[in-house]
C-alpha cells in the first residue's frame, strides 16, 4: 500500500461495525431490511442461527421470519448453510465459482448430474448424495453453480433442489461479493475475504485489484487494511449511541472473524479463547456496544456467561433480549441463567 492512510481507531472500526451491520437500532421490519440484514449473507449452520441474527437486526422478527419468500437458503461461503436475500444468489453462489479447472469440472458435473436426477422434484440431501456417489458431503460442491437451493429447518437432513443458472458473470458476482464483505466486514484485506469467502487467495487478492478504484487504505490498530470510499464519511461521523444490549448466534456476520479482526473485537486473550472455540462456537453478548461474554440454550433455558461483573440496568436488558428471542421450540418462558 502506498500513500496516505486514514488511521482508525478501534473504536471507529467497531462503531462502523455495528451501524452498518444494524446492531445499534433495530430496522424496521420488511422484506428491505431483510436483505439489509443479510447483506454478507446470515450463516445458519447452528440451527436457527439465521433467524437470530435477523432478530438482532430487524423489528417483528418472528419464528417463521427466515421463511419469507424474499430469502432463501443455500450453501454460501466456504460451503456453510446460509441464509441470503433470493434476489442475491448469483453473489453468494457464483462469486466463489472456482476458477482451476478440475474444481470447476467438479462443480459443473455435480450440478448437472444432480439437476438431471431431480428433475424439479425435492430430495433429502443424503438421498442425493447417495445416488450421486462418492462422499456424502460431495454434492455441496455443486453450490458455487447457482443452481441449488436447500431447506434446513435444523433438525433434519436439509432437503435440496435445483433452479435455472443465475445469468450473471462469475466475475461481477464476485466482485459484488467483495464490496458486500468490505462494507460489513470493512476495514479489510483481500486475504481475509478470501478465507471467508472459501476461494483461493490469488482470486480475493484480484478481486481487490479490480476494485481498487472505489477502495481506499486506511490503517487500523491491528494493521493496514482497505475500506470501501463510500464508507469513509461513515467511518469519520461520531457513533450512533450503541444499543442496550443484543444477543448474537453463533457465526453471526458481527464475530465471524479471524486473526488480527478477533484481536481488535476482543483484546483480551482468554476471553477470545471463550468466545472462538475449537468446536461450537457459543454465541456472543453483545452490551454497550462491547462483547462482555458468551451464551448458550438448551430448550428454554438460556445460560449467560459474562466476562466481568454488569450493572443492574446491563443485565436486565440482557435478560429482556433472551426472553425475546423468537424461538419455534419453546413452550413458555424462556429461562436466563446466570453463570458468573
Amino acid at each position: 500500500m502506498t500513500g496516505t492512510r486514514l488511521n482508525l481507531t478501534r473504536a471507529q472500526v467497531l462503531a462502523f461495525r455495528r451501524h452498518v451491520g444494524a446492531l445499534d437500532e433495530r430496522l424496521p421490519r420488511g422484506r428491505r431490511s431483510l436483505r439489509r440484514a443479510a447483506w454478507a449473507g446470515l450463516q445458519d449452520s447452528m440451527p436457527r442461527a439465521a433467524l437470530l441474527s435477523i432478530h438482532a437486526r430487524v423489528e417483528g422478527t418472528k419464528p417463521s421470519t427466515w421463511e419469507d419468500s424474499s430469502l432463501v437458503q443455500l450453501w454460501g461461503p466456504r460451503y456453510s448453510a446460509y441464509v441470503i436475500a433470493a434476489r442475491d444468489r448469483a453473489v453468494f453462489s457464483l462469486g466463489r465459482l472456482p476458477h482451476e479447472d478440475g474444481a470447476l469440472r467438479v462443480a459443473e458435473d455435480l450440478a448437472s448430474r444432480a439437476h438431471r436426477l431431480l428433475r424439479g422434484a425435492k430430495m433429502a440431501y443424503g438421498d442425493v448424495s447417495t445416488a450421486l456417489g462418492g462422499h456424502p458431503n460431495r454434492v455441496r460442491y455443486a453450490a458455487p453453480t447457482g443452481t441449488v437451493l436447500i431447506r434446513w429447518d435444523g433438525a433434519r437432513q436439509p432437503i435440496m433442489w435445483t433452479v435455472p443458472r443465475p445469468e450473471v458473470d462469475p466475475r461481477d458476482a464476485r466482485l459484488e461479493l467483495a464490496r458486500r464483505y468490505l462494507h460489513i466486514f470493512g476495514p479489510t484485506t483481500a486475504e481475509a475475504f478470501a478465507q471467508w469467502a472459501g476461494i483461493n487467495a490469488q482470486r480475493g487478492a484480484a478481486a481487490f485489484d479490480d476494485l481498487r478504484r472505489w477502495l481506499t487504505p486506511v490503517r487500523t490498530p491491528v494493521g493496514d487494511s482497505w475500506i470501501l470510499t463510500s464508507d469513509e464519511p461513515m467511518l469519520r461521523t461520531a457513533p450512533t449511541p450503541a444499543a442496550p444490549a443484543r444477543l448474537l448466534p453463533s457465526g453471526d456476520a458481527y464475530f465471524l472473524l479471524q486473526g488480527g479482526d478477533r484481536e481488535l473485537l476482543v483484546p483480551d486473550a482468554s476471553f477470545r479463547r471463550a468466545l472462538w472455540t475449537p468446536r461450537v462456537w457459543p454465541g456472543a453478548v453483545l452490551v454497550g456496544g462491547e462483547i462482555v461474554g458468551t451464551w448458550r440454550r438448551a430448550v428454554a433455558t438460556v445460560t449467560i456467561q459474562t466476562w466481568r461483573r454488569l450493572s443492574r440496568a446491563a443485565r436486565h436488558a440482557v435478560e429482556a433480549e433472551a426472553e425475546s428471542l423468537p424461538l419455534p421450540d419453546i413452550q413458555g418462558r424462556i429461562v436466563v441463567r446466570w453463570d458468573d
